[in-house]
């Protein structure tokens, strides 16, 4: 008989020792390592159960099925994500600092495609066909990229960007930053710093247009 050590425990197993939250997360980072690695065609209970070496037993009274894991990666993404953009916001001395806000939101946001970009595909990229989240996830999702839009309205209202519509701008600054870290995951920016300079470029070019008063002008310089 051969015991299990910590090197050959099976994912399922390590987890198990730590809780039921460890589990969860170990199961979900199978799944989406298999979705990334083979497509959705791998996501089914039965393959992602022998690789996370457990029952479909475990999969099935932790998600319900194929469409409770599907919405489990989803929200995982998010709150994920989330926790970046809370800590990350934090870590800004001055909360009437809508450049060192927005600068520290935009580095979380790339930090967390690279760091979990299979599950960035799963909440951005439609890697699982006819996957439509739950409206529990879609409201954690809607409340996780809220953040962004939290900090653009207090900007605002400060008088340190111009008037307008709070989700609207944060829309923008969203765009920019999804686009450019989608083009750096789909490998067109092979190189990291080529890649780091120009998703700074480009999220603070879309930052400066929406700058009021004479700090604008000094944004804009390079």
């Amino acid at each position: 008989m051969v015991r299990m050590t910590e090197n050959t425990a099976s994912p399922v197993t390590k987890a198990r020792q730590h809780g039921q939250d460890t589990l969860r997360r170990a199961l979900l980072d199978t799944a989406s390592r298999l979705l990334a690695e083979e497509g959705p065609q791998a996501l089914t209970m039965r393959r992602v159960a022998t690789a996370a070496g457990c029952s479909t037993t475990v999969l099935y009274t932790t998600f319900g099925g194929k469409e409770g894991l599907a919405d489990a990666l989803y929200r995982e993404g998010f709150e994920r994500l989330g926790s970046r953009l809370e800590e990350a916001a934090a870590t800004v001395d001055g909360p009437d600092d809508p450049i060192a806000t927005a600068t520290a939101l935009a580095l979380a946001y790339r930090a967390h495609a690279l760091a979990d970009r299979n599950y960035y595909g799963v909440m951005f990229q439609r890697a699982i066909p006819g996957f439509t989240p739950s409206s529990e996830s879609l409201r954690v999702g809607n409340a996780t990229l809220g953040i962004l839009a939290d900090a653009v309205r207090d900007a605002i209202a400060a008088g340190i960007l111009i008037p307008a519509d709070a989700e609207a701008v944060a829309d923008v600054l969203w765009a920019a930053a999804h686009g450019v870290v989608s083009l750096e995951i789909a490998g067109h920016f092979p190189d990291p710093e080529v890649a780091a300079d120009r998703y700074r470029t480009l999220t603070r070019a879309a930052l400066a247009a929406f700058l009021a008063g004479p700090d604008s002008d000094e944004f804009r310089s390079p």
